[in-house]
């Protein structure tokens, strides 16, 4: 199927929602799904949802309020604090399920409040063909749909059409607003840990590569990934990262030479 039969299969899904919540990160995804909706709906049918917690970054959230805001659909922020949920906080296999399950029962709860039905999201078609994804099965519980998959568009896919719909998030970096995907599995999760790994990752930002991760295995131990591409960046400014690794506490930063890629602490399951 092409990239505009399958555009065109998107546009009818949507345009049978009527009204729609869109859970909102101002990623690729979710930006191009928002524009859309707003586009088939009207903007006055079509509310942004983006939630603030202690496992995402400020800076996302005022990214993702200013897009909705250029867009002219309704913003809400969602307020969840992950950290008040024991089996989140034990961090094992299915944490991002208890996760999704969490900030989505709030999503659905707004959406319930404005008498909207449909709360949409931003899963395309390779999130459920690649990687370990437990937070589908949130979805799915709590009925969210996802037009992107339903219409079998891909990432790349998703890029193309929203450089042709000019948006600026077409080539966006993957957002990776979620601090919790950054922790080995079993470690338990606390706000302690959360600021040690934020203020790292703040400082990787600071550096403007296109991708970064790190990895926090042990209160030791912490692994960044960056594109081999962009490694040289890290060796030019090691002195200072592990100047700032230090003064957290960790013994041993070390630099992936696999370089980046999603989903990296899914490798050992």
């Amino acid at each position: 199927m092409s990239v505009e039969q399958k555009y065109e299969n998107l546009k009818r899904y949507i345009s049978k929602l009527k009204r729609v919540v869109v859970a909102f990160s101002g990623g690729v995804d979710s930006t191009f799904l928002l524009k859309v909706c707003a586009n088939i709906l009207g903007t006055q049918n079509v509310v942004a949802a983006t939630v603030t917690s202690p496992i995402r970054f400020q800076e996302d959230f005022e990214n993702a309020k200013t897009l909705a805001k250029e867009m002219g659909v309704e913003f809400l922020e969602v307020k969840v604090n992950e950290l008040e949920d024991e089996k989140f906080k034990k961090n094992d296999q299915l944490r991002c399920y208890y996760c999704k399950f969490g900030l989505f029962s709030k999503i659905v709860e707004i959406a319930s409040t404005k008498k909207i039905e449909h709360v949409v999201d931003g899963t395309n078609y390779d999130d459920v063909r690649k990687d370990y994804r437990p937070g589908i099965r949130a979805l799915t519980e709590l009925k969210i749909l996802s037009p992107l998959k339903e219409s079998e568009l891909t990432k790349t896919e998703i890029r193309e059409l929203s450089r042709a719909l000019k948006l600026r998030t077409w080539n966006r970096p993957p957002v990776g607003c979620c601090l919790a995907t950054r922790f080995q599995y079993g470690l338990r999760i606390n706000r302690e840990r959360l600021e040690r790994l934020r203020k790292l990752e703040n400082y990787l930002r600071s550096l403007e590569l296109t991708l970064d991760r790190a990895r926090y295995h042990n209160d030791n131990t912490i692994r960044i990934e960056v594109l081999p591409q962009e490694m040289d960046v890290i060796l030019k400014n090691r002195e200072r990262l592990v100047e700032i690794a230090k003064s957290l506490g960790f013994k041993y930063i070390s630099l992936d030479l696999d370089g980046y890629r999603t989903g990296s602490m899914n490798e050992v399951l």
